[in-house]
């Protein structure tokens, strides 16, 4: 049998796990860390570099999940033979579990709770009779676990005490929410959740012809003409969501620069309009997440180097 070129597997492994989609999980967890600059809370290197490991495992783990389920489902190709994708699938989920645990032993069972659910979440979205790639709660579901459960592990493995404490008895659990903190953590995530379920709508939108043969029902299939003004409507949430912490005092003025971004996010916006071609425009999507995200990531973090901010 003739073997495979040592850069053509490289190729087709990459492209099994998508790779250049892991910038959802990437950039959320940077600008977290911008965010502890900012307000002058600790960053511990162990649990911070642990938790990225599990967690872009993780993401290869789930995107490698999504394709070997739906090409079997639909009878297409995989990049990889399937005896093989099948291997790489579970050697990336038992790894990322690995560093779970780790994880879990250096942190607390607050931690275990919410890396629980974003596996189970993670394992359910594509696989099972029931998968819910294939109903219309992908937007919310990926926006909720890349935009606010990546922030918030993180927050949680360096600053325990930051967002809340919580004690108990026998007979009871007691929570206590630091709400400032909370509410400023809470406005933080409502950027990364937008631009995350943007880029799944999008896909949705691309895709909504194809969804419907294979049985998919998506938000888009309920949305119909409504979906390209949710769409654009995602973006307007996500800047209007940083002006809102300027003016509350979560972030200093300097971050109200993002708001130049919007000049090329709308032109993207224009072009998805005209046509929805997965080839063609779905990448503005991606283009739009990298952009906005990138740039709100840099300010938030030159804004922690002000010495007049919160000094």
């Amino acid at each position: 049998m003739e073997r495979m070129p040592v850069d053509t597997m490289m190729n087709r492994f990459l492209s099994y796990i998508e790779i250049r989609t892991k910038i959802t999980s990437v950039l959320p967890f940077f600008m977290t860390l911008a965010y502890l600059v900012l307000n002058h809370r600790p960053v511990d290197p162990l649990r911070s570099g642990v938790f990225f490991a599990g967690m872009l495992l993780f993401d290869l783990t789930a995107t490698s999940i999504n394709n070997y389920s739906d090409t079997k489902k639909n009878d297409l190709a995989l990049p990889l033979p399937r005896r093989k994708a099948l291997g790489i699938t579970l050697i990336l989920l038992l790894l990322s579990i690995a560093c779970g645990l780790w994880l879990v032993a250096l942190t607390d069972i607050v931690v275990l709770l919410a890396g629980a659910l974003c596996f189970l979440f993670g394992i359910l979205y594509s696989w099972g009779p029931f998968p819910l790639s294939y109903g219309p709660f992908g937007e919310i579901a990926s926006g909720f676990f890349y935009g606010v459960m990546i922030p918030f592990i993180l927050v949680r493995i360096n600053d325990p005490g930051y967002l809340f404490t919580y004690g108990h008895t026998a007979e009871q659990i007691s929570v206590h929410i630091n709400i400032m903190p909370a509410a400023g953590f809470g406005l933080l995530t409502v950027l990364p959740f937008c631009l995350t379920a943007g880029i799944m709508l999008a896909n949705n939108i691309c895709d909504a012809e194809h969804d419907v043969r294979v049985g998919r029902r998506t938000l888009v299939f309920y949305l119909q003409d409504r979906a390209l003004p949710l769409f654009a409507g995602l973006y307007y949430t996500a800047y209007f969501s940083v002006v809102i912490m300027v003016v509350s005092g979560f972030l200093p003025s300097l971050s109200l620069a993002l708001l130049l971004t919007l000049i090329p996010v709308q032109r993207n916006l224009n072009v998805f309009r005209q046509r929805q071609l997965k080839e063609e425009t779905f990448s503005v999507s991606i283009q739009n997440f990298v952009l906005i995200l990138s740039a709100h990531t840099a300010l938030v973090f030159l804004g922690g180097l002000l010495p007049t901010w919160r000094t």
